[in-house]
């Protein structure tokens, strides 16, 4: 492999161990928009004081973030967990039976192309270097690239749902009276539509197809919540 590949390898490794972060992070700011957006307009259509509605879009920032947190804390916890107690069940194995762990790692090599007299020197040479790292990552398919990491995961998506809130937080701040709600949704919707390009170009979809997708369901959702927010405050 030339010098140029290796670079070239190398930073398309580097930016496939940073898409996940970023998916997960317009997904989160994503949230964030779609949530307290129609949290606002359920309120606005109650013809709720603009106050109230700040309040209202504050609270939607601070528990939305820290719900998410929490779950994503959880969740990844509970990864982390199955990962551990995977690896501590392999290091035993390799203890109990070397041999054993060897030959599986070789049927792994084989599977995936390698001629066996190779598949068996690959599997020899890497577990000496570090063999659980070997099974670890060609067995378990856990590598630092992908292991979990609660405290990481649970502030990332914190900070992505609260950067998304204060789209639509903003704008109550800033804009009064009755054209509120209209810009509090088109300025929404431009802000998804974005998101939903970039989570589009991340995952390789079409970007037009994602960005119609996330606008139209946002649209629905931010739609519904203020037509409930009118009909509550219409028998208020």
């Amino acid at each position: 492999m030339t010098a140029m590949h290796r670079q070239r390898h190398h930073a398309e490794q580097h930016r496939l161990q940073h898409l996940g972060w970023l998916r997960a992070a317009v997904l989160g700011a994503n949230d964030g928009i779609v949530s307290t957006a129609s949290l606002i307009l359920g309120v606005a259509g109650a013809s709720a004081a603009p106050a109230t509605l700040a309040i209202a879009g504050v609270a939607a920032l601070v528990a939305g973030a820290l719900s998410m947190a929490t779950g994503e804390y959880i969740s990844v916890s509970s990864q982390a967990d199955t990962e551990h107690a995977a690896l501590a069940m392999e290091r035993d194995e390799l203890a109990l039976d070397y041999a054993s762990e060897e030959r599986e790692l070789t049927g792994i090599y084989v599977r995936r192309g390698l001629e066996p007299a190779l598949a068996k020197t690959v599997a020899q040479q890497l577990m000496q270097h570090d063999a659980l790292a070997a099974h670890a990552r060609d067995e378990l398919g856990l590598s630092d690239a992908v292991t979990a990491r609660p405290l990481q995961a649970a502030i990332a998506s914190a900070l992505s749902f609260a950067v998304g809130a204060a789209v639509p937080l903003v704008v109550v701040l800033a804009v009064h009276g009755p054209a509120l709600p209209l810009v509090v949704g088109a300025v929404a919707l431009v802000a998804l539509g974005l998101l939903g390009g970039v989570a589009a170009w991340v995952g390789g979809a079409p970007i037009g197809r994602g960005v119609a997708r996330v606008m139209f369901w946002s649209t629905v959702a931010m739609a519904v919540t203020y037509g409930v927010g009118r009909a509550f405050g219409a028998t208020a």
